[in-house]
C-alpha cells in the first residue's frame, strides 16, 4: 500500500500527561475517534518512571477497538521527549523508562556538568531533574551498573514504541535533538556525550521520522484483528509534530507556540548565533534535520496550577477584569513551575492583591502566560506571524494579550491533535488546515507600562 493511499491513520500519541490514540481522515486530516488514558508515573522501585505495560496495554486495547471502528491502515507516533528505553539482548526493558521529573542526589548532578559538552557543540542548555536526556543515562549507569552492563540498544522514546510494534529498532533526529545533549546540530551527527558515556555501539541505527520501519508484527496484528499488513512509521518527538504541518504549508519567518504540558516555541527562519542556555532556549532539531531556535517554559503544567487554585472563569469575565489589573497592577511573577523557563531561580509572587478577586487573578494568569510567551519569543530572535496550537488557542484573553504584547498577528488553531496531526504527516497524508482565529495586534491601555512593572517587578 503507498501513502497516498491511505484512508486512516491511528496515531499513538504519548505525552508527559496524557497517552491517547487518534484515527484521523488523510482527506479532511479531522480526527475520526480519540480513545485516551493519564500517563501517570510509577513512584515505587529504583527510580519514578513510566508505567510502560499499562501503557503497552492501553495502546493495544484501543488499537484493537478502532480498528474495528473507524478502522486505519497505517500507523504513526508521536511522545514527548527527555526518555529513552534501554533493551537486553532480548529486546526487553533492562531498565525502567525514568521519569524525567526526578531529580538526582548533587553529586550525580554535578559529575554529569563536569562531563556534559558545552552549549557551543550541542546547543543544549543544563536542564533540571532529567529533562537532558544524558542526564539520565549518565544517572541510570552511574547509580546502577550492573543493571546498565545489561543494555544493548538505547531507544529514543518513540521509537522504543515502534520497535515493540515492528521489532525493528531505530533512532531518529528530532528526539535526538530535544535537548538531550546527545547530538551535535550543527555539524547532524552525535555529539561528544555518546562517546564519553561509552554507548555509540548501543545506540540504535538513525532512521527518518518518514520512514516505515515495517508492517505491525503478526502475532500482534492477529491479537489486533487486521486484515491487512499495517505499516508503522518510525516516529517523532511530539513538539516538532506540532511544527511539522507548518514547515509544510508556511513560508519562513514565522513563530509556532505549540502548547501542552509545555509551552514550546519555535522561531523558524531564526539562526542559533543569540540562543542564552541559560534561559532555557535550545535548537531542537526538525523532521528534515534543520535546527530550528527554541525556547520553553511550563506553561500548561503552571496554568493547570493556577486554574485549580483561582477557581473557573469564562473568558469573557477575564477580559472584562484586564483593565482593572493593568491599571492596578496586580500580577503574577515567574515561576510557579520552577526548574525552567526565560527566568531561572525566580520564584512565584503575587502583587496588587488587595480585593482581586476571581477574575481578576484568572485575568493576571493569563497576563502571566502571555508576558512569558513574548520574553521566550524574544530570546529566540522570532519574526513573522505567531501561530499558537494545542489547549492554549482556546485562551481569548491570552492570545489577544500576546499580539499586543508581540505586535505581531496571532493566529490560533484550537484543538488538541497538533500533535497527532504532525505525526499522520509522517505517513504521507497532506496537511489540511483546521479552523483557525486570527487576532490583529490592538492597542491595549496600560499593557507595555504593565510589561515594564513586571520586568521591573523581578530584579
Amino acid at each position: 500500500m503507498t501513502a497516498s493511499s491511505f484512508g486512516r491513520i491511528a496515531v499513538l500519541d504519548i505525552g508527559k500527561t496524557n497517552a491517547k490514540v487518534v484515527v484521523l481522515d488523510s482527506g479532511t486530516g479531522a480526527e475520526a475517534a480519540v480513545l485516551k488514558r493519564p500517563n501517570i508515573a510509577v513512584k515505587t522501585g529504583p527510580y519514578p518512571h513510566y508505567d510502560i505495560e499499562a501503557l503497552w496495554a492501553f495502546a493495544l486495547d484501543a488499537l484493537k477497538s478502532l480498528a474495528r471502528d473507524p478502522g486505519f491502515d497505517a500507523i504513526s507516533i508521536t511522545t514527548h521527549g527527555a526518555a529513552a528505553a534501554l533493551l537486553d539482548r532480548n529486546g526487553a526493558l533492562a531498565m525502567p523508562v525514568i521519569d524525567y521529573e526526578h531529580e538526582y542526589p548533587e553529586a550525580i548532578r554535578d559529575a554529569y556538568t563536569a562531563l556534559r559538552p558545552s552549549f557551543a557543540e550541542t546547543f543544549s542548555p543544563r536542564l533540571a531533574m532529567g529533562l537532558n536526556l544524558g542526564a539520565q543515562l549518565h544517572y541510570q549507569k552511574s547509580v546502577f551498573p550492573e543493571q546498565f552492563a545489561a543494555v544493548e540498544t538505547v531507544l529514543t522514546y518513540a521509537q522504543y514504541w515502534a520497535a515493540r510494534l515492528t521489532g525493528v529498532a531505530a533512532n531518529e533526529l528530532t528526539s535526538l535533538g530535544c535537548h538531550t545533549d546527545l547530538w551535535n546540530p550543527r555539524s547532524g551527527t552525535y555529539s561528544s556525550l555518546v562517546d564519553r558515556l561509552g554507548i555509540r555501539e548501543q545506540m540504535a541505527p538513525i532512521r527518518s521520522a518518514f520512514d516505515a520501519l515495517g508492517p505491525v508484527l503478526p502475532a500482534i496484528a492477529a491479537g489486533l484483528g487486521l486484515s491487512a499488513p499495517v505499516p508503522v512509521y518510525c516516529g517523532i518527538h511530539d513538539s516538532n509534530a506540532s511544527l511539522l504541518p507548518h514547515l509544510v504549508r508556511r513560508e519562513a519567518p514565522f513563530a509556532v507556540v505549540s502548547t501542552g504540558t509545555w509551552v514550546i516555541n519555535f522561531g523558524v527562519g531564526g539562526d542559533l548565533d543569540h540562543l542564552d542556555p541559560s534561559r532555557d532556549t535550545l535548537a531542537n532539531v526538525d523532521a528534515y534535520g534543520r535546527a530550528v531556535p527554541s525556547s520553553r517554559f511550563m506553561g500548561g503544567r503552571e496554568f493547570e496550577i493556577l486554574s485549580a487554585e483561582i477557581g473557573p472563569v469564562d473568558d469573557e469575565a477575564a477580559w472584562a477584569a484586564i483593565g482593572a489589573v493593568l491599571g492596578k497592577g496586580t500580577m503574577l511573577l515567574p515561576n510557579v513551575a520552577p526548574g525552567s523557563g526565560p527566568f531561572p531561580g525566580k520564584s512565584c509572587r503575587w502583587i496588587g492583591m488587595e480585593g482581586a478577586g476571581r477574575e481578576a487573578r484568572h485575568a493576571a494568569a493569563c497576563l502571566y502566560l502571555a508576558l512569558m510567551t513574548d520574553a521566550c519569543l524574544g530570546l529566540i530572535g522570532a519574526k513573522g506571524p505567531i501561530v499558537v496550537e494545542g489547549p492554549f488557542a482556546l485562551n481569548e484573553p491570552y492570545l489577544k494579550l500576546l499580539a499586543g504584547l508581540a505586535g505581531r498577528e496571532v493566529m490560533a488553531l484550537p484543538g488538541t491533535t497538533g500533535t497527532s496531526q504532525g505525526a499522520a504527516l509522517l505517513a504521507g497524508i497532506r496537511p489540511v488546515p483546521g479552523a483557525q482565529r486570527h487576532f490583529a495586534p490592538i492597542d491595549i491601555p496600560g499593557l507595555r507600562g504593565y510589561r515594564g512593572l513586571w520586568y521591573k517587578a523581578m530584579e
